[in-house]
Order: C-alpha cells, then sequence, then structure tokens
C-alpha cells in the first residue's frame, strides 16, 4: 500500500486505550503499557523562576485573561497526566519477547502519534526489531486533554495575542506551550530532564529482563525527529551506567545545538516564547544558574551528567570543545538525515553541530531532497493524488537507509 494508504490504516487502528492491537495488514501489533516517572520531583523546581500572573483592568479581558493564567501558571508537578500515562510499542505480530528495541522520540508541541505511526511501522518491518513510542513530558498523552480544547485555546491565543500583537506565528496549536515557556522558560530544561530520566529508566528496565515483552539486554537504539534528537544527543553523550554504550542513533530533521534552530512556527512556537526561551537558555543563562541554585547545580555538572551535558548543547560556541570531542567519540554510532529547505532545522546547521566547524567529526550527515512539497513538521504528507507516489517512494527510500544504519 502506498504512505497515505498506510497512514490512513495505522489512524484508524492505534489506540492507547486497549492493552493490545493487533494490525493484520502490516502483521504487527501494538502493546499498550502504563510508564510511571519517578522524576517528577524535579518540576517543583520550574516554579523558582515563573513570574506573577498576568493581570489587567478590563472586565472583556478577564475571562481569556483567566484562561492564559490557568495554562500558563498550572503546578506542573501536579499535573497527573505527565506523570502516569501509556506508550505504545509496535512490533512483529508472531515474535514476541523482542531481541531489540529502536525507541521512537518525537519533536516539541506534539499531540498525537498519527504522524509517526507509518515511520514506526516501515522501520519494525525492515529491522524486525520492536519500536518503542515514547512521549517526551507534558507531549502526546502527557498533557491535559484542556491543552487541546479549541475554545479554551482561542481564549488563550486571544488574549496572547493582546498581550504581544507583534507576536509572529500565534496559533491555536501552540497557544499552550507558548504561554507556559513564556512563563517560565525554565520549564524547557526541567521537563526536558524528566523526560531524560525517565527514558534511562526504560532502558534500565529492559537491561534487567523487566520489561514483559523485551528479551533481557536486548540492543536499544534510538530514533529521534527534531526536538528528540537533542534530547538522544545528551543521552548518548551522558551514557550513565553505561546503558547505551552500544546504542546507535539516528537523527532525522534533527541535530543542532540549541541556539542554531529556528522553532518559531504555528505548529510549535510562536515568535515570543522563542524569544523568551532564547533570552532565558541562551542570552542570561550563567545570571539565572545564580539566581536559581538548583538550576546552576544541574547545569554545571554537580548533580549528574545530563546538566552538564544540556548546557553543552545550548550555545554553539561555548559548549565546543567538549562537544566535538564527545561527538567524535560516538561518531561510529550515529547518523543523521537533514531535510532539504528546512527552516526549523537548517542542514548545515545539522552539518556544523555533528561535523564541527571544520568538518573533521566523521559522522555521517545526508539532505533529503523530496521532490514533493514538504516542510519540517511534515516531511511525509499523507496525501492522494498528484505526489502520491513520490511520497511513498522518498519515504520508503528513506527508511531504508535508515532501518539500514539501526540494523
Amino acid at each position: 500500500m502506498l504512505f497515505h494508504e498506510l497512514h490512513a490504516l495505522l489512524k484508524s487502528r492505534f489506540s492507547l486505550e486497549p492493552d493490545t492491537v493487533d494490525i493484520p495488514e502490516t502483521g504487527q501489533r501494538v502493546a499498550n503499557f502504563t510508564f510511571r516517572s519517578a522524576a517528577a520531583d524535579l518540576l517543583e523546581n520550574a516554579r523558582s523562576g515563573a513570574p506573577a500572573p498576568v493581570t489587567g483592568d478590563s472586565p472583556e479581558d478577564a475571562s481569556d485573561r483567566e484562561s492564559l493564567n490557568k495554562v500558563a501558571l498550572a503546578r506542573d508537578s501536579e499535573i497527573t497526566e505527565n506523570i502516569s500515562f501509556r506508550y505504545p510499542l509496535l512490533y512483529p505480530a508472531g515474535a514476541p519477547d523482542a531481541r531489540g528495541v529502536v525507541i521512537l522520540l518525537h519533536g516539541l508541541n506534539e499531540r498525537n502519534w498519527t504522524k509517526y505511526l507509518p515511520w514506526a511501522s516501515e522501520l519494525c518491518s525492515r529491522t524486525g526489531r520492536a519500536v518503542l513510542l515514547f512521549p517526551l513530558a507534558f507531549h502526546m498523552n502527557r498533557a491535559p486533554a484542556s491543552w487541546n480544547d479549541s475554545r479554551l485555546m482561542h481564549r488563550v491565543s486571544r488574549f496572547r495575542t493582546r498581550l504581544h500583537p507583534e507576536a509572529l506565528h500565534s496559533a491555536l496549536s501552540n497557544a499552550a506551550i507558548s504561554v507556559r515557556l513564556s512563563a517560565d522558560p525554565s520549564r524547557f530544561f526541567w521537563s526536558g530532564l524528566q523526560t531524560y530520566r525517565d527514558v534511562y529508566d526504560l532502558a534500565r528496565l529492559i537491561r534487567d529482563g523487566r520489561h514483559p515483552l523485551v528479551a533481557a539486554g536486548a540492543s536499544v537504539d534510538l530514533f529521534t525527529y527534531s526536538i528528540g534528537s537533542f534530547l538522544g544527543e545528551i543521552v548518548l553523550c551522558a551514557d550513565e551506567e553505561g546503558l547505551f554504550s552500544r546504542s546507535r542513533l539516528l537523527s532525522f530533521c534533527g541535530g543542532p545545538v540549541f541556539n542554531r534552530l529556528s522553532p518559531a512556527s504555528k505548529f510549535i512556537v510562536d515568535s515570543v516564547a522563542n524569544v523568551d526561551l532564547y533570552s532565558f537558555m541562551v542570552e542570561h543563562l550563567e545570571s539565572h544558574m545564580r539566581r536559581i541554585p538548583e538550576l546552576g547545580r544541574q547545569l554545571s555538572g554537580e548533580t549528574g551528567e545530563a546538566g552538564r551535558w544540556f548546557k553543552a548543547f545550548l550555545n554553539y560556541r561555548e559548549g565546543m570543545e567538549l562537544r566535538d570531542a564527545r561527538l567524535r567519540e560516538l561518531s561510529p554510532r550515529i547518523s543523521a538525515e537533514a531535510l532539504r529547505g528546512d527552516q526549523v532545522v537548517p542542514p548545515y546547521e545539522v552539518m556544523n553541530t555533528l561535523q564541527g566547524s571544520s568538518r573533521d567529526i566523521p559522522i555521517p550527515v545526508s539532505v533529503l531532497a523530496p521532490p514533493y512539497p514538504c516542510r519540517h513538521e511534515d516531511p511525509f504528507p499523507a496525501v492522494a493524488g498528484k505526489w502520491a507516489g513520490e511520497v511513498d517512494a522518498t519515504f520508503r527510500e528513506a527508511f531504508a537507509r535508515f532501518a539500514a544504519f539501526l540494523g
């Protein structure tokens, strides 16, 4: 079947509610598991940098203002959906007790797995390995349903536009993440660190033979997309406990350090949130580290390797020597594919980070050049008609390469 047909089939069958979902057309099965994050205590730190609620005297703004504050100032550590949640494992139906797993890490501001289901299915088909789709903190089903409520998000977006008439790319689709990151940009780090620890706990579970469908000591590799690649790089560089000492990382449409990304998009974050995040994480990070002691301890590496490597991947110039040396060590286990014309993750920035400014780090970076119109957020449009054959061919060829690297 063509890509758009596979996309429609998987979208119609997929659900996180049942324990298993059979997909006989592909010879695959989805098993859903409940995961409880043991790192939710980290989220209390996010409140240390949060400003006071947005206020105002205009009665006609009261409802919109209240909606914005409800989303922006929610206590992260009390968002239960982010603490206990389901994740899917897709595997060949006749091959339980998978001998190898590929963990798929998605992009920023994602709300459902639809886009990624054909990706996981193709990787599973070509490698014979299970593909585990793991949600980042406060994304997918780890976010409150209200953040997807169009009426609430309309009120939030409307008031944010009044506050910031200069904002670009403001939309219902990015309203929740934009107001949350503007209210407290440190959330980017704390939620990232929570996800990092969750991924390590998951890998530990697999290593120790405590995952119901995965053999003890099974190989664990990473397929990462967009901001998921930022996390994947930190996972491999830190490698606490040696859990990922043999893992491979395939980065798709990702890889640059934070200050070489351009995430302002109606599908990701608006321009105001982008500036707020850049100001906190790059321009004034050292002062914030002094002002928020726990943030300083984490990013300086006092409490573990994750924070140190997170900081090394924030600023292209400042972390270069440390980052380049480690990437050179890891180069046999990393491969990347950028997307031609990508405005969010430009291919040359993928090369600047992964191959170094002198292009002397031997990490292969190829550039996918689709013959059809697409964008970073949707490299394989699920369209019938004019471009259906080209999308299918490009998708199959790209994932043949990805699978060859991941084995």
